[in-house]
C-alpha cells in the first residue's frame, strides 16, 4: 500500500490524504504484537489507517493506545470514529485536551468559525465523541509501555497548550506533533537535505514557551524526529537550530507590523517574504509561486495565529 512507509524498529508512518499527499502523517507502533497510533488525522483517514492493521496483520483488538499529540483536527479530528473500530484501545490526551475529546462540540465549533462549514464538512467529516471510560489525561513525565518498549510524554506548549509530545527510547525519536515544526519533502535538497519551518496556527501560539519546549526535547538529544507534517526526519541539531532562528525572525516581523493597517494581509506578506527567502537559501530552485502554492494554506493560518498572539501580547502589555 503506497500510504504506508515503513520506518524500521516498528514504526510506519500513514499518509491520511488530507490536503495532498505527504502532507500529514498518522504514526503506527508496533511492538512484540501490540500497537498504539500516535495521531489519526481526520476522519477521512480512518479507513487508511484500519488498512494499515490489516496489512501487517494486526488484529483491531492489539491497539492499546491512540495517542493524539494534541486536539486540532488534522491530528486528532478522527480520534473518535477510530476508537468506535479498536475494541481495546484507549485514548491518552493531554489534559487540557480531554474534554475537547470526550465532547467535541466546542472544538466543532472553533474550527467552523476558522474554516467554515462547508470546509469543515469536507476535510474533516463530523466529529465522534470518545466515551469518557475510555479515554485518560496524560501527565508530564508519564511513562507508557507497548509492548517492551517504552514511551515517555512530556508536557510541549507552545504552539498549542494542550500539547504532549512522545519520546521512544528505542529509536530515539519524539513525535512532535506540531511542536517541532513542518518539514514538506517537496523541499527537500540532495546538498541540505530538509528544510523546517514553525507553525503558529490558531489560536495558542506562545514563543517564548514552544522556543522552551524545542530545548526540552533537545536535551535528549534524539537522533530523529517523527513530524505530523511530515513524517522522520534527522539532522535534528541543524533543523532545531533553522527552526528556532525562524521562530525569532517570524516574532520580530509580526511584531513590527503590529499597527499595520491591513493587518492580515502584511502577515501573509511577511511570512511569504521570509519562506520565499529561506527556501531559496536552503538550495531549493522551486519556482517562488509553486512556494506560495504549496504553502498557502500554512501561510494565512499562521498570520491568523500570529494576530491572535499580537492581541494577547498587547493586552499582556504594562501600560505606559
Amino acid at each position: 500500500m503506497d500510504f504506508i512507509e515503513p520506518l524500521g524498529e516498528g514504526l510506519y508512518a500513514i499518509d491520511t490524504g488530507f490536503q495532498r499527499p505527504r502532507f500529514d502523517a498518522a504514526f503506527l507502533l508496533v511492538d512484540s504484537g501490540r500497537a498504539a497510533f500516535i495521531d489519526t488525522g481526520t476522519n477521512h483517514a480512518v479507513p487508511r489507517l484500519l488498512a494499515a492493521l490489516e496489512h501487517l496483520g494486526l488484529a483491531r483488538d492489539a491497539v492499546d493506545w491512540v495517542i493524539p499529540t494534541h486536539v486540532h483536527l488534522d491530528h486528532a479530528g478522527g480520534a473518535g470514529l477510530l476508537m468506535r473500530e479498536l475494541p481495546a484501545a484507549r485514548l491518552l490526551v493531554h489534559p487540557r485536551g480531554m474534554r475537547h475529546m470526550v465532547d467535541p462540540s466546542v472544538l466543532w465549533a472553533g474550527a467552523t468559525a476558522v474554516y467554515g462549514e462547508e470546509e469543515m464538512q469536507r476535510s474533516y467529516g463530523q466529529l465522534v465523541a470518545v466515551p469518557a471510560e475510555r479515554a485518560e489525561a496524560s501527565h508530564d513525565g508519564q511513562r507508557l509501555a507497548i509492548g517492551t518498549r517504552t514511551l515517555t510524554l512530556i508536557d510541549t506548549p507552545g504552539h498549542a497548550r494542550h500539547h504532549h509530545c512522545i519520546w521512544d527510547e528505542r529509536s530515539r525519536g519524539w513525535f512532535t506533533g506540531d511542536t517541532f515544526g513542518l518539514s514538506y519533502r517537496e523541499f527537500d535538497t540532495a546538498a541540505q537535505g530538509p528544510w523546517i519551518m514553525p507553525t503558529s496556527t490558531p489560536v495558542q501560539f506562545e514563543p517564548e514557551a514552544l522556543r522552551r519546549s524545542i530545548e526540552r526535547m533537545m536535551s535528549f538529544e534524539p537522533a530523529c524526529m517523527y513530524l505530523t507534517h511530515y513524517a522522520r526526519i534527522g539532522e535534528v541539531p541543524r533543523l532545531a537550530a533553522l527552526l528556532l532562528d525562524e521562530i525569532d525572525e517570524t516574532v520580530a516581523m509580526a511584531s513590527a507590523l503590529r499597527s499595520a493597517p491591513d493587518r492580515h494581509e502584511a502577515l501573509k506578506a511577511g511570512l511569504s517574504a521570509i519562506y520565499l527567502h529561506r527556501v531559496a537559501e536552503h538550495g531549493c530552485d522551486m519556482p517562488p509561486q509553486r512556494v506560495l502554492e504549496l504553502l498557502e494554506l500554512d501561510i494565512e493560518l499562521n498570520a491568523q495565529g500570529l494576530a491572535i498572539w499580537l492581541g494577547r501580547s498587547a493586552r499582556k502589555a504594562p501600560a505606559s
